[in-house]
């Protein structure tokens, strides 16, 4: 009779072959082990501002889940004695585990404290379950629980200083299209959640099938389609801003179409559409932080997070307005703002 248990021989055979070999990033075995070839390091978090301004805090979320979050207090701001904006941020390559990052790696650490400082913003980086080792619906699951768990000022820092009237949900790249699905579901599920904007940078949108990352780790983006656009009319937030990079089709046009849509579906909020013009690469701002790209782009995002509901106009870069075409009638316009290569200037880290 035939035996299903393979032999010892065997086990250390797939533990030792690789089934998927993406160089410098990421090896899958065999046997299911994963192994990170290159990411970016881990940073600690402190409570000291230091240079920066920003005192850091890690919290956990759901501990059975494995959900936890690195918060970003600027330390002026509070002194200053007013309440900030929250800022709930989903990291990118979520999808991909050839570009998995991390709520704690240097790169998101970096931005989010840039954002912090710059916005005087309370914000929220989010640490949520990626793929192989979770397939979706986890990441969905899990900024659902952040969300909530934000909301309900569970965190002394959250309860004392975030201005919950002012939330924001946010993410870059596939973190873009958590956010945008988290807002969706607050919609349905969050009579008690209060979303002032939505921050979609290079969103990278999937189709409504969850893709096969327990199988390859690698999937295929779309178009936000009739059911997703759909859901945007009942979108909670006020207002929403759509960032894409000019040379980057693959996800430039799901971006722009998107936003097209929100508007075309009657959406009641204020729609901003941000084009970089002359970059290709769509995390420039997370791997180019010293770029005059860059820095335009978070004074963008700077000025959407501190606009008050009285003001009006669109956004100003380097004194120059530019207003594309308004995609349809009705309240909302389309704004390209054009981020020239000026002289490069410094940001607070």
């Amino acid at each position: 009779m035939l035996s299903n248990k393979s032999s010892p021989a065997a086990d250390k055979t797939a533990a030792n072959e690789i089934a998927i070999d993406h160089p410098l990033k990421i090896r899958i075995y065999k046997n299911g082990r994963i192994e990170q070839v290159l990411r970016s390091p881990f940073v600690p978090a402190s409570e000291d501002p230091g240079n920066t301004g920003v005192a850091t805090r890690d919290v956990v979320i759901d501990r059975e889940a494995g959900v936890a979050a690195r918060l970003f207090l600027p330390t002026g701001a509070v002194a200053a004695g007013r309440r900030l904006p929250l800022v709930l941020f989903f990291h990118g390559g979520s999808f991909a585990a050839v570009a998995a990052e991390s709520a704690f790696c240097r790169t998101y650490h970096r931005y989010a404290t840039s954002l912090a400082a710059r916005a005087r913003a309370l914000v929220v980086s989010v640490e949520y379950r990626l793929v192989p080792e979770h397939p979706m619906p986890a990441s969905y699951d899990d900024a659902w629980t952040a969300l909530r768990w934000a909301a309900s000022s569970a965190d002394p820092w959250l309860l004392y200083h975030a201005d919950r009237r002012c939330t924001f949900v946010a993410g870059d790249g596939a973190g873009g299209d958590i956010a945008y699905r988290t807002a969706v579901r607050a919609s349905r599920d969050g009579e008690d959640i209060d979303i002032e904007g939505l921050l979609l940078i290079h969103p990278y949108f999937w189709e409504p099938e969850w893709p096969p990352s327990e199988n390859t780790g690698q999937c295929h983006g779309g178009f936000l389609t009739t059911p997703q656009v759909a859901a945007t009319v009942s979108l909670p937030c006020r207002r929403a801003l759509v960032a894409v990079a000019e040379k980057q089709s693959a996800v430039r046009e799901p971006g722009r179409r998107s936003a097209a849509r929100m508007r075309g579906c009657w959406w009641r909020g204020e729609l901003t559409i941000v084009e970089v013009n002359g970059e290709d690469h769509g995390f420039f701002h997370m791997y180019g932080p010293a770029s005059a790209s860059t820095e335009r782009l978070m004074d963008t995002v700077v000025e959407f997070v501190n606009k008050k509901e009285h003001d009006q106009g669109s956004i100003m870069l380097h004194g120059k307005k530019e207003v594309a075409q308004i995609l349809s009638n009705g309240p909302c316009k389309a704004v390209s703002a054009e981020v020239p290569r000026g002289a490069v200037t410094k940001s607070c880290l």
